[in-house]
């Protein structure tokens, strides 16, 4: 392997770790703002939509927002986690209905 890319893992390791270590090991002697902790109560569910967006709906710079199958089982997950309210039962009709649309779609 290329010194150049190990030393890029190293790095990219340290920087992480720095970052998820620091707030426990800093974290009184740095308290974060009311504001910011309220803020930060939404951070989850950003990241969330930030990787399921995408996936449901491919972007083209050209066309816009594509359709796609993933976007109806996501639409039918959504609606099973209204009603049941189980994560499992989510991925369980997530996944249905999309090899179900894919089987009878083609």
């Amino acid at each position: 392997m290329d010194t150049y890319v190990v030393i890029a893992i190293v790095l990219l390791f340290l920087c992480s770790v720095i970052c998820r270590a620091g707030y426990m090991l800093f974290g009184d002697y740095l308290p974060l703002s009311e504001s910011v902790r309220r803020a930060l109560r939404f951070a989850p569910a950003a990241a969330l939509t930030a990787i399921i967006v995408p996936e449901v709906l491919p972007w083209s710079a050209q066309t816009g927002p594509a359709f796609d199958y993933r976007l109806i089982a996501a639409i039918v997950s959504i609606l099973v986690f209204q009603w049941t309210r189980s994560a499992v039962m989510v991925i369980v009709s997530g996944m249905v209905a999309l090899w179900t649309l894919m089987w009878a779609i083609g």
